[in-house]
């Protein structure tokens, strides 16, 4: 086993309990934003996995991830609009880890995949995750406000 095999198993453990328990015994609310989580952490373990196992089609896994994870909340945000605009759930702190954790795992896997087209796929995937995590969060704890809505105001 190696480093990068190594973090993947602590990331995989470390951010995936709290997604299993926030799905699990939260409100409505934090379901919906543990599974956001949940997308943040499994596109990093993915490429971390791409280094420790060589894979460069792990990267591609993790860059429809990264696209596709945010899409989701947002679809779930959409449906439950009424529901989750009662009480807003607050998704400022899991941005923020996801965040955290984007920067240092694309730095290394840029630094280990060198100058070249890997490297900017990778800086992609790190831009598309923090921007999706970002824009998710601010649409579920409202901070979106619809066209539509702002006209009637």
């Amino acid at each position: 086993m190696n480093t990068w095999l190594a973090c993947a198993s602590v990331l995989l453990v470390a951010g995936l309990f709290p997604v299993v328990w926030g799905v699990t015994t939260g409100s409505l609310g934090r379901r919906v934003v543990a599974q956001n989580f949940g997308t943040s952490v499994v596109c990093l373990v993915m490429l971390l996995l791409a280094q420790g196992y060589e894979r460069p089609a792990y990267t591609d896994l993790a860059l429809v991830l990264a696209v596709l994870g945010p899409v989701g909340t947002l679809v779930y945000a959409r449906l439950l609009a009424d529901e989750l605009g009662e009480s807003p759930p607050k998704a400022q702190l899991p941005t923020v880890l996801a965040a955290a954790a984007t920067v240092p795992v694309v730095i290394a896997s840029c630094v280990a995949a060198g100058p070249g087209r890997a490297a900017v796929k990778l800086v992609v995937v790190g831009v598309l995750l923090v921007a999706g995590n970002v824009i998710s969060s601010r649409t579920l704890s409202g901070a979106y406000v619809e066209p539509s809505e702002a006209r009637r105001d």
